[in-house]
């Protein structure tokens, strides 16, 4: 059996963390859950641990000091799940807007030919529930520019609910990633897509979240706003290369 593991950042995610763990590992398939945790002051690590007693060698806990970018969580998390020998890397959110049901849909997409497998709010009209008007039409034509910037034929370029093969993540230099927050998830994709590997978008219906207070702030939109043009210009300098480094 493919072993896979599904990473999830956390910052202050206590009322979310034990109801999205049990979730996860109830699901067929013997799925494997990293949680990393920015020393939450709510406590959300120490919830994780306690679950560890009753999900022993499935549930696994990074704790970090301090907020340190949603970027740098995840190449943590992606660097422990090569190590670790995973064949099938996940990213979802702790919150519940992406639906932990679906995780068996991005992996038989990989299963079926996709390197990258896209949970896309975007790729079948505007799925999205419970978003106000405003942050809608803000997401759906932030991924419209990002396309019109880098020309990748991607819907939904800032989706954070995605399933790698790991060749794809071994093939990254992780060192030259330069984007820690929402950015991050184009400069993946958009890497991904240089190198060739084959990025599949999967349709899914994207929820807000049920508890606690987004992380999304001026300065993330404006990382991903400048940082898409200094990325899209660089790349035309860059070579990229499917081999592992």
């Amino acid at each position: 059996m493919h072993k896979k593991v599904v990473i999830i950042p956390t910052y202050n995610e206590i009322n979310n963390i034990e109801p999205m763990v049990r979730r996860v590992l109830s699901l067929p398939g013997e799925y494997h859950l990293l949680v990393i945790d920015d020393g939450s002051p709510d406590g959300t690590a120490a919830v994780v641990k306690k679950l560890q007693d009753h999900f022993a060698e499935r549930l696994h806990l990074i704790e970090r000091e301090g907020k340190q970018g949603l970027g740098t969580a995840y190449i943590a998390g992606f660097k422990w799940a090569l190590s670790n020998g995973y064949d099938f890397i996940f990213e979802m959110d702790a919150d519940f807007s992406h639906n932990p049901d679906d995780l068996e849909r991005l992996y038989s997409a990989c299963q079926n030919g996709a390197d990258v497998a896209i949970g896309s709010r975007y790729v079948n009209g505007v799925n999205v529930v419970n978003w106000p008007m405003k942050r809608v039409l803000m997401s759906y034509f932030a991924s419209s520019y990002v396309r019109f910037i880098t020309r990748m034929k991607i819907m939904d370029t800032t989706a954070g609910f995605k399933c790698y093969k790991a060749k794809v993540l071994r093939a990254f230099d992780f060192d030259s990633i330069r984007f820690i927050g929402y950015a991050f998830q184009i400069e993946m994709k958009f890497t991904a897509w240089k190198m060739g590997f084959n990025v599949v978008e999967v349709p899914i219906v994207f929820t807000e979240r049920r508890e606690g207070v987004s992380k999304m702030s001026g300065g993330i939109f404006n990382e991903a706003f400048w940082g898409v043009i200094s990325m899209k210009i660089k790349s035309m300098f860059k070579k990229y290369d499917k081999e592992p480094v």
